[in-house]
């Protein structure tokens, strides 16, 4: 269930949401769990974001990025200074933005693993949702790595997956994969819609929750009865926390509230 302004009865005009973003609010809005808004704004952009992480993670698939794992790690070194622990770390003097853009523009240059990948996908998503000077400020000593390692994203641990929407990041695991294969131990991914997910590397790209799975169990030990399978956790930035920096040019709805409904109308609510 959605609350705002503890009322969870809330009607949006035609055309005020996408397809995909009324989707997204009829599962949540339908759910035994309980999601806490503090205005319509907030949850306008938490939609309008998760939209642009799907479009990231496109973005991304079709950018010419390789897989690498952390040894063999790549990047254009006009942005990013390479750590030796395989990190992306943003050159003095470079706007994060310029960076962040560069990795869709000139991916052939760039080579990383899974877990990194979905984080390039969020800072991205992010850039197209605030205003770009704002995320310069707010991301100006920028370091990219995986997703235990960019706290300042805000992201939210969740369980039970059954719960996610488009736009959030979720893990498979292969609990039993081949010790010399270590990069098949698991696939961070990002759900889409159609119940598809963005995978980063191993050939994925695109796919099905089920061609992830019988992709990983491949590179299992010999013998091995343990499928990989989808795990409870998934993550997603905390959208509040970014909400007030949102774009200018985005004109927000007219929203009135009658008795206990609030109704939410479109006027000129641009998406990219």
């Amino acid at each position: 269930m959605i609350l705002i302004e503890g009322t969870s009865y809330i009607t949006f005009g035609e055309g005020t949401l996408t397809e995909l973003e009324l989707a997204i609010f009829k599962k949540k809005q339908t759910s035994p769990y309980e999601y806490q808004y503090d205005s319509i704004h907030a949850l306008l952009f938490e939609l309008h974001m998760r939209m642009q992480i799907m479009k990231s993670a496109k973005a991304l698939s079709r950018a010419g990025v390789y897989f690498a794992g952390f040894e063999r790690t790549l990047c254009n070194p006009s942005y990013w200074h390479l750590t030796d622990e395989g990190r992306f770390q943003l050159k003095s003097g470079v706007a994060p933005q310029d960076a962040i853009r560069d990795i869709f523009t000139n991916g052939g240059s760039y080579g990383f693993e899974c877990s990194m990948a979905v984080i390039v996908v969020l800072y991205h998503a992010l850039l197209q949702s605030i205003d770009p000077g704002q995320f310069d400020l707010l991301f100006a000593d920028l370091l990219l790595f995986d997703w235990d390692s960019n706290s300042k994203l805000n992201l939210i641990d969740r369980t039970h997956t059954e719960e996610a929407v488009m736009g959030d990041v979720l893990y498979f695991e292969n609990p039993d994969v081949e010790q010399l294969l270590p990069w098949w131990k698991g696939e961070n991914v990002v759900l889409l819609e159609n119940d598809l997910f963005y995978g980063h590397g191993h050939g994925l790209g695109i796919a099905s929750g089920e061609e992830v799975i019988n992709v990983l169990n491949k590179y299992r030990i010999p013998g091995s009865m343990k499928s990989a399978f989808l795990t409870d956790r998934y993550v997603h930035p905390d959208f509040s926390c970014f909400s007030e920096y949102q774009r200018p040019s985005k004109e927000r709805p007219i929203t009135a509230r009658i008795g206990d409904w609030i109704h939410v109308r479109k006027v000129g609510y641009l998406i990219n």
